[in-house]
């Protein structure tokens, strides 16, 4: 080797030197790659955040509008007319929220599929059989002038804000939805759009659909069995009264105790009473020849895009008079609970008119829905609402007999409505629907399996729930069963109209006015207002039955079971200055049985109207009542049946030093289930163990839904230790404490299993935390993209049944999945001081500052004060927006 050969070989690197150089040179390839992804990342982000400062020149509008933001960034809108106004909204919330307001309209019109493939046409089928585009349209032909115009200005200021922008322009989840669906551009918006939500809402407060289900499904599996786990003879009929007691009446209070005499209201708009017939065309509903992949899980999926009637959904509301207040004036709290959702299903805003008068009469705040127009829960400058699910009857399901394309009606064939329809898939073939109704609604069997087993075996549920023979007339032997719904979300009805009605009330007069218009969802309205009145009024289209109650499914082969009109108006329960001095609403009972009509038996069962009354009474007793006093009790944690169960603990013994050591847990505890409670988490882990042994591990399981009913159900059981059901061979329980003693070993071991073998170190709030979930790309799969939209866990307390109603479902997980979505206390002595928060935060847009800013202070029950009066907003605003009409 020459001495120049040498030298290039000392000169040449070490295989490690070159490694080295080469790992680095990955490295940085990587990090450069990395921080470019992260760039784009980051501009593909924030691009689509909105503009809230200086001045945006549009087309359509008359005059300057003033979009003032506070610090979580709620707008405050400022316009000279009503169709600047509602322009403003519709582009502030086109800001804020076009995805979500985007995906809802295509779940309304059962358009899922048409931006997330072929996954969601079961889904689509489902929500186009329902027709709630079809009644919208409807209910937008029959509005009247005015009202038709704010849903038209309105869709103008989304369609100004879609004029300047595009794709990942709008929201980061169109640059995901790309990915996919690369041909997809979000149409303009119509007014439709936005009146079809007022229905996916009404489908998340739907009522008894599924217990009805249920029931009639558990009686078809009783029917068929002659004996109980314990060989004991089954009665179907007392069974099923047993599983679904009665409303406590003499427990739990009821809202309208006595119903106030209150002058007769001139609506000018009394709903008329409904008669079907076999000519009644009013709306075209729809069902699928089709048989799908998965029919069994499309209820679940159209509740997984609207809202499910999970644990936990329906809502607490109270007022209390200025008679039991520190300033003497009323005091008004609302907190609805649904289903969670990310971004919030509220949105937060004020609307007002620069001059209030009869032109432009609005200057109101509160909570709307964005892609609708207006103030849905809220005050003006006299008045405060607040809603809670009235939880009454509007639901039925009717067996048909069926024969080719016509069914039975009272003797005779009469032909189905029939269309058809094509749900356009995104990257795939479109799908044509046969499209059927009868005269009581949508034939829905044949879509999910619950639907379709009803109609294979409906003679069980018929006996128990009918007074007329199950088995079909002579003549109909050849014919098949099917299953309708009647429910009255599917006729046209005017609650978008009464939204403004509500916004604009200077009295109780003009608050009744809007609650009859009030139809759909049928709530629960309570009033206060600033000369210090309090009120409640029961709104909405309710049915009157012929001869069935509606709990069970009803032969609809025969005219004498369908509706027979409407409860008229004026015939609601209404309350106006009680003497009590208060009134709450919190689901239950709304009036005794006595009333005049037939409203439900599905109430919740009163345990949170009973305690919120119960606290409402201690602290008035003790000194006058403060907003602070609502927001304690808002947030108050007491689990009933958990205390019931403490007490029956005291006395079983249990084998184990262990278990002894966890069930001790439970002797002082204060029935809290706060956040960081040991006793609270072992309560509720076996108070889910003692169910499900007692229910659910049978060789033919009970419905183990509803932890109201349970906690009735259970509550009764407990005083009577010879019950049957205390006794399972399946799991070989003989007795009360033989079954309360296992529950307490198993939930031991499941609690050391979820968060070690240190009782003390326990605690609820993690067992129950909140992940907020993006309604579309937070449960694609794909972590990455689920890691973009999802947020948490947060711990919670509350529970299910209790009035910090964060519900959670038995035998699934202890996770929050059912909320209250807000919480608001308004003081009538000062809007100012009044309180709000909901459960996520103005922006739908991922990584907004304003995205789940309110979070934290909603799992701890923290409430702002949100600034009403001209000086108070402009003390708090931090960005200023000037809408500016082009040229």
């Amino acid at each position: 080797m020459t001495d120049s050969q040498e030298s290039a070989v000392s000169a040449r690197p070490s295989l490690g030197a070159r490694i080295g150089r080469i790992s680095f040179l990955v490295v940085a390839a990587i990090v450069v790659i990395a921080v470019a992804a992260a760039f784009f990342v980051t501009w593909t982000i924030q691009r689509s955040f909105p503009q809230t400062a200086g001045t945006v020149e549009l087309d359509g509008l008359k005059a300057e509008v003033t979009v003032q933001r506070d610090e979580r960034g709620i707008p405050t809108i400022t316009a000279d007319s009503t169709d600047d106004l509602f322009y403003a909204e519709g582009f502030v919330h086109a800001q804020d929220r076009f995805f979500e307001m985007d995906f809802r309209r295509h779940v309304t019109a059962g358009r899922v599929a048409e931006m997330f493939g072929e996954s969601q046409a079961a889904t689509d089928a489902f929500l186009r059989t329902l027709g709630w585009r079809t009644v919208a349209e409807a209910e937008v032909e029959a509005m009247d002038d005015t009202t038709r115009g704010y849903y038209e200005a309105y869709a103008d200021g989304v369609n100004a804000y879609l004029a300047t922008r595009s794709g990942a322009e709008l929201s980061l989840e169109y640059a995901v939805l790309g990915i996919q669906n690369p041909d997809y551009a979000p149409e303009p918006w119509e007014p439709a759009d936005s009146v079809a939500w007022l229905k996916a809402m009404a489908w998340d407060l739907r009522g008894n659909i599924e217990d009805e289900t249920e029931r009639s499904l558990l009686a078809a599996e009783l029917d068929a069995g002659t004996d109980d786990d314990a060989g004991e003879s089954v009665d179907t009929g007392e069974m099923l009264a047993k599983l679904y007691p009665d409303y406590p009446f003499d427990e739990n209070p009821v809202i309208v105790p006595k119903i106030s005499t209150v002058p007769a209201l001139d609506t000018g708009a009394e709903p008329a009473a409904y008669t079907p017939s076999e000519s009644d065309d009013e709306i075209q509903q729809a069902t699928t020849t089709i048989e799908w992949e998965e029919t069994s899980n499309v209820i679940e999926a159209a509740s997984e895009l609207v809202g499910d009637v999970g644990e936990g959904i329906g809502s607490n509301s109270w007022v209390v008079s200025g008679d039991l207040t520190e300033t003497g004036m009323p005091l008004l709290a609302n907190d609805p609970h649904l289903g969670a959702s990310l971004p919030s299903v509220w949105y937060q805003v004020q609307l007002k008119c620069s001059t209030v008068n009869d032109a432009c009469p609005f200057d109101v705040g509160g909570f709307s829905f964005s892609g609708l127009p207006g103030i849905v829960i809220g005050h003006n400058q006299n008045v405060a609402w607040g809603f809670t699910n009235l939880t009454t009857d509007v639901t039925d399901l009717y067996v048909e007999r069926v024969v080719g394309d016509e069914y039975w009606r009272d003797g005779a064939l009469v032909p189905l409505e029939q269309s058809t329809e094509t749900i356009k898939v995104a990257g795939g073939d479109d799908i044509e629907l046969t499209i059927r109704s009868t005269v009581h609604g949508p034939i829905i069997s044949g879509l999910t399996d619950d639907f379709t087993a009803i109609a294979d075996d409906p003679e069980p549920a018929l006996a128990e729930g009918t007074e007329a023979p199950a088995a079909p007339p002579a003549g109909q032997d050849d014919a098949e069963y099917a299953v309708s719904l009647r429910w009255t979300a599917l006729d046209p009805g005017t609650t978008a109209t009464a939204i403004f009605a509500l916004s604009t009330a200077q009295d109780f007069d003009d608050f009744r006015y809007a609650a009859s218009l009030f139809d759909v969802p049928a709530q629960n309205l309570i009033y206060a207002d600033t000369e210090g009145n309090i009120g409640y009024q029961t709104p909405g289209r309710l049915p009157i039955r012929g001869a069935g109650d509606g709990w069970m499914p009803q032969p609809g082969w025969d005219s004498s079971y369908d509706w027979t009109g409407y409860i008229p108006f004026d015939e609601l329960p209404v309350s106006y200055n009680p003497s009590s001095g208060y009134i709450v609403t919190a689901n239950n009972a709304i009036v005794t049985d006595d009333y005049a009509y037939f409203l439900s038996r599905d109430w919740d069962y009163g345990y949170r109207a009973a305690r919120i009354a119960h606290l409402i009474e201690r602290r008035a007793a003790a000194a006058p009542l403060t907003a602070q006093d609502m927001r304690d009790i808002q947030m108050d944690d007491e689990m009933w049946i958990g205390t019931q169960l403490a007490t029956a603990m005291a006395d079983v013994d249990v084998s184990r030093a262990d278990v002894q050591a966890a069930v001790d847990l439970l002797l002082p505890w204060d029935g809290q289930n706060a956040a960081s409670s040991p006793a609270a988490a072992y309560a509720n882990v076996l108070w889910s163990n003692l169910v499900q042994n007692i229910f659910g591990e049978r060789e033919q399981p009970l419905p183990i839904d509803g932890q109201g009913r349970l906690f009735t159900v259970v509550a009764d059981m407990l005083e009577d230790p010879s019950d049957p059901l205390w006794s399972n061979p399946e799991i070989d329980v003989d007795g009360m404490e033989a079954m309360l003693a296992l529950s307490a070993e198993e939930a031991y071991d499941e609690l050391v299993t979820l968060q070690g073998d240190v009782p003390t170190r326990w605690n609820w709030g993690d067992l129950h935390a909140i992940t907020l979930t993006s309604d579309t790309l937070g449960t694609s799969g794909i972590a990455p993209v689920e890691a973009l939209f999802n947020r948490g866990p947060y711990p919670v307390s509350g529970g299910a049944s209790v009035v910090n109603a964060t519900g959670w479902e038995l035998g699934v997980s202890y996770a929050t999945t059912t909320v209250p979505s807000m919480r608001m206390v308004i003081d009538l002595s000062d809007f100012d001081a009044s309180t709000w928060n909901h459960l996520t935060g103005a922006s739908g847009h991922a990584f907004h500052e304003h995205y789940t800013d309110q979070t934290a202070d909603w799992a701890v029950g923290l409430q702002q004060p949100w600034a009403y009066s001209g000086k108070a907003v402009g003390a708090s605003t931090v960005d200023t927006l000037i809408l500016s009409p082009t040229g």
